[in-house]
């Protein structure tokens, strides 16, 4: 080993052009200074404020916000996640414990968030400053050999004024949109021009909108609510927090800063493609018609529509489904009323198959639970089940299957309107009783199992209505799912975002350049060089400078 670094040593003394005091010719080793505490800050502080550690982090923030498209987030779709839980049970509590349902308001999210948010700061500032500097600085001086420089060029003028020939190069350059100075060395006169500060601008415009955007979507993110409601034909909304299903809200929103206003479900339009036709029983266009009424009493009719939210009074309304409700009423054995109400149904599948759940926790001797089925289009399949082949009601059939004895509703628990827990519960009718489910039209009614009252099935059809000519076209209510979205950011975001994109745009094109001519007298004429350097990549430097050789000379010339 020692031979070796002999050996390296004599021949990096031999070697001419490596001076003697080159670190491969000492004989000692090299001894880095230890940092001291204050010093690994400073070194760590220049890592996270340098530009590839924020590109980076930016990409790391990309990458992380994949899972929020993954997966159900509570903010956004708490009902999905309730139904994630549902279908995987096993799986859910790893994936909870790591936030992945929660992934824009996770400690690691935000971590990322937060470091990219400093580091973009720590990088911009510093250079701000010195891109102030250096829209206030003079051009700089002619370099003494301009024919070092890749793109030279160099012409013999005969007769030339030197002091008419800068003159017109500057005019020129000038008028090209370059910052000039005229410079006297040796008694040769040039004209130092540069141009291309509005690249590292649309730099610094860029990352400044990023952080913008961090900042806009932060604050912004305390101030903002997304709300889940579900409306009945018919029914009103009136937009506080008591009437929503599911609310998710910043950490800054009062309770009475929801805005003061009342939406009616007045109808529900939908088309599907006739039966016969390609795509038969697919949905068309949904149109929920809704009558909105401010504090003043002031009404106006409006309509939601698939990505065409609704926008009142700063809230976006987005339809997020619809489905059926069918009215049922319950009669206890005297015939007195104690369940009366349109029940939104689930859609199973694409020909609009719903389940549904009814719970009557008082006005029967015992607790009951209807769980039953809608079909707008019943039809019997080959197994002997029912199914919906069409989404219209064309044979609209809801059956109902009963179950008496607890709901598990006293106990506080919290339970789903849209399930129901049979456990510890008797079935009356459907399944393996050997008592068949309870099957209604529109309008029909039956008795209840062991005489405890009557289920009726309401017919909606208007008074007056000619049945033989609307058939079951309206016979069943419509529901809709809305979602409201409250976000006075998004104009910021929208606007940074802007900014950002002309800024990348412009740091992507605007090329960064300088150019010299130098005339030096001789005689009766004067030889002129032309030069030209650029900052980064820029192959039509070439160009640049002949084309400024040539138009110089016209000018020379024209004169």
């Amino acid at each position: 080993m020692s031979n070796s670094r002999s050996d390296l040593t004599q021949n990096s003394s031999a070697d001419p052009r490596r001076p003697d005091d080159h670190v491969d010719a000492s004989p000692q080793p090299v001894t880095q200074p230890k940092l001291s505490f204050v010093g690994w800050l400073r070194w760590a502080w220049r890592q996270l404020t340098s530009m590839r550690t924020a590109l980076v982090l930016l990409l790391l923030l990309a990458v992380a916000a994949i899972p929020g498209s993954i997966f159900p987030q509570r903010m956004a779709n708490p009902n999905g996640v309730t139904q994630w839980e549902s279908d995987n049970p096993d799986l859910f509590p790893v994936l909870d414990a790591l936030q992945l349902f929660d992934v824009y308001s996770s400690a690691w999210f935000s971590a990322i968030y937060l470091l990219l948010f400093v580091s973009l700061i720590g990088c911009i500032l510093p250079r701000t400053k010195h891109h102030l500097g250096a829209l206030r600085s003079r051009p700089p001086r002619t370099p003494a050999r301009l024919g070092r420089l890749a793109d030279h060029r160099v012409e013999e003028a005969e007769h030339a004024d030197p002091a008419r020939a800068i003159a017109l190069a500057e005019k020129r350059l000038k008028r090209q949109g370059y910052r000039t100075e005229r410079y006297d060395q040796g008694g040769s006169l040039s004209v130092s021009a540069e141009r291309g500060y509005l690249r590292e601008t649309g730099n610094l415009v860029f990352h400044a909108s990023l952080v913008g955007i961090l900042v806009a979507v932060g604050v912004g993110g305390q101030f903002a609510y997304t709300g889940q409601s579900v409306i009945t034909e018919g029914t009103t909304f009136v937009n506080s927090l008591l009437n929503y299903s599911s609310m998710n809200k910043g950490r800054l929103v009062a309770d009475d800063a929801l805005a003061p206003y009342a939406m009616t479900l007045d109808s529900f339009d939908v088309t599907y493609v006739p039966a016969g036709e390609n795509g038969a029983g697919q949905a068309g266009d949904f149109s929920a018609n809704v009558t909105v009424r401010d504090a003043s009493g002031e009404e106006s009719e409006d309509a939601v529509r698939v990505n065409h939210p609704l926008h009142v009074y700063g809230d976006a309304i987005y339809l997020l489904g619809n489905g059926y409700a069918p009215t049922i009423v319950v009669r206890d054995a005297d015939g007195e009323i104690i369940y009366n109400e349109s029940v939104p149904f689930l859609p199973q599948d694409s020909n609009m198959t719903s389940l549904g759940v009814v719970k009557i926790p008082d006005g029967l001797d015992e607790q009951m639970g209807l769980v039953g089925f809608f079909y707008p289009t019943q039809y019997e399949l080959a197994s002997g089940a029912f199914s919906s082949a069409y989404g219209d009601l064309v044979n609209p059939v809801l059956t109902l299957n009963v179950y008496v004895g607890d709901l598990g509703i006293d106990d506080g628990t919290p339970r789903s309107v849209y399930t129901l827990d049979p456990t510890g519960m008797e079935q009356l009718t459907g399944g393996e009783t050997g008592t068949d489910s309870i099957e209604l039209s529109p309008g029909e009614t039956m008795d209840l199992p062991n005489g405890q009252g009557t289920v009726e099935f309401v017919d909606e059809t208007p008074d007056g209505a000619d049945p033989a000519e609307v058939g079951y076209t309206e016979s069943v209510k419509r529901y809709v799912s809305l979602q409201v979205h409250h976000d006075a950011s998004t104009i910021w975001v929208l606007t940074f975002a802007i900014l950002a994109v002309l800024g990348l745009l412009t740091a992507l094109f605007v090329p960064r350049r300088r150019i010299w001519v130098k005339v030096t007298p001789h005689g009766s004429g004067a030889t002129i060089e032309y030069a030209g350097l650029a900052r980064g990549e820029d192959p039509a430097i070439a160009r640049a400078v002949d084309a400024l050789a040539d138009q110089h000379g016209r000018d020379l010339r024209a004169g």
